[in-house]
């Protein structure tokens, strides 16, 4: 008699995954513990001073933590509802039928923030408790609300690859629903996560490509962030290879007016679950897309470092910028004070038109600051509208005879120490011995063109 076939689908071989991600080397990873201490001594001594003094957070609401300096990178799962994002995790970390996988379902199943980090043991964190703890790099979300503290979720599993990464998955979008109905900032919370991440996947499938308002705006949260998003279009084995092609060009058609630049973002098209592929399908293209995603999510881990530190430089030269333009407002605040002056008359003038007093041309005129650096000059009509001019001094006021200037402390950090420490990772040097042996520590090059 014949036998019904009950057995459930052939798992595919995971070899090329650990081989990528690197997950069966015994080495040690890199011990950076010293490059992060001199990097949080840098952060704490030469910006965070002028970051306080002129109150940079309430222009940009993002206050760097300890927790975010020695944060893992962060991966970013963004997209529709039921493309597979939780599949894709439990994927890749191999979780699938054990008792650490993320739920997943043809209807709309994420309805948290999960975060998904290492731990010695399986361990659900509920959101407040994430909130509370200093040490982790999560507290600040704590200004949405309780509403969305019960709404975030971490899971600390034992897993090697998250001993280098931290995974996020989002409640998938669905258009035909308010926002408001979520009952906290859900765009808000988005922007955090999307200032934070390292790299951003925004996944697709072949009956979800409709752009919506929702859609619409996730993208326009994503602008400025075009180098570090993957667009992923997932369940590609499901299609036919004619339809897939279809659905690849109305993909791009989807979303070419949501992506202003040049060049568009890297798609990969493949299946991320632990199933064989679909037979009659390409999938000699499907695994070489597969690596090629692969290599790119170990890229960002292997440069974690490099990428931390160019963060706080840039983060650096907007709270010097900031500091610039604050000290221009006050200096010409004050000129134009006199005796009989209203103060409040006078100093809504200059913030009404900071143009008729040459406030951001004298700033690109006297300091070496890029144009394209400059901060919407709207934002500081609110930015002053809480914060009195008279509460800040001048940057000339600034200095101690022990500490120094704070302009001064962060400008160097800017064009030297910030540098030498990038460059001491790139010489295989000890993180805490900076050597001026090879770096020359800013020594005018010689000209080998020019007659002695």
């Amino acid at each position: 008699e014949e036998v019904e076939d009950t057995s459930e689908p052939t798992k595919r071989d995971r070899s090329h995954l650990e081989s990528t991600l690197k997950l069966n080397e015994d080495k040690p990873a890199d011990d950076f513990s010293g490059v992060l201490q001199r990097l949080r001594k840098i952060y704490h001594s030469s910006i965070k001073p002028l970051e306080q003094s002129y109150r940079y957070n309430e222009l940009r609401q993002h206050e760097i933590t300890d927790g975010e300096i020695t944060s893992k990178p962060m991966v970013l799962f963004l997209g529709p509802w039921s493309v597979g994002k939780s599949s894709m995790i439990n994927y890749l970390l191999g979780l699938d039928d054990t008792p650490y996988q993320l739920y997943t379902g043809a209807e709309p199943t994420t309805s948290e923030f999960t975060v998904i980090m290492h731990g010695p043991k399986l361990k659900t964190i509920e959101g407040i408790v994430m909130a509370a703890d200093s040490a982790r790099s999560f507290s600040p979300l704590e200004k949405f609300g309780q509403n969305f503290l019960e709404k975030l979720i971490g899971i600390e599993v034992p897993h090697k690859l998250l001993e280098r990464v931290t995974f996020v998955d989002t409640p998938g979008i669905i258009e035909n629903r308010k926002q408001q109905e979520r009952g906290y900032p859900f765009n808000d919370v988005c922007q955090w996560f999307i200032d934070r991440a390292d790299l951003i996947f925004v996944v697709f499938d072949p009956t979800k490509l409709d752009v919506g308002l929702e859609l619409e705006m996730l993208f326009r949260q994503l602008k400025g962030r075009e180098s570090q998003i993957r667009i992923i279009l997932n369940k590609a084995d499901s299609l036919a290879t004619q339809e897939l092609m279809r659905v690849y060009g109305a993909l791009f058609w989807s979303l070419a007016p949501l992506i202003n630049v040049t060049e568009p973002p890297r798609v990969y098209v493949s299946s991320f679950w632990p199933h064989e592929y679909h037979p009659d399908t390409h999938k000699d293209l499907f695994l070489k897309e597969e690596i090629s995603l692969l290599e790119d999510l170990n890229q960002v881990i292997e440069n974690r470092m490099e990428n931390k530190i160019a963060f706080i430089r840039q983060h650096a030269i907007r709270v010097r910028i900031h500091a610039l333009l604050v000290d221009r407002y006050l200096q010409t605040y004050k000129d134009k004070m006199t005796f009989f002056s209203d103060g409040e008359l006078v100093f809504r003038d200059i913030v009404e038109d900071p143009d008729k007093f040459f406030i951001f041309k004298s700033i690109l005129a006297k300091t070496n600051v890029s144009k394209f650096d400059l901060p919407n000059r709207e934002a500081y009509k609110d930015f002053f509208g809480i914060n009195p001019i008279t509460s800040f001094k001048l940057l000339s006021q600034q200095c101690s005879y022990m500490g120094g200037c704070f302009l001064e402390k962060i400008e160097k950090a800017i064009t030297r120490e910030l540098p030498d420490l990038l460059g001491s990772i790139g010489l295989g040097k000890k993180p805490n011995i900076l050597s001026c042996d090879i770096t020359g520590c800013g020594e005018t090059p010689k000209n080998r063109y020019k007659k002695p």
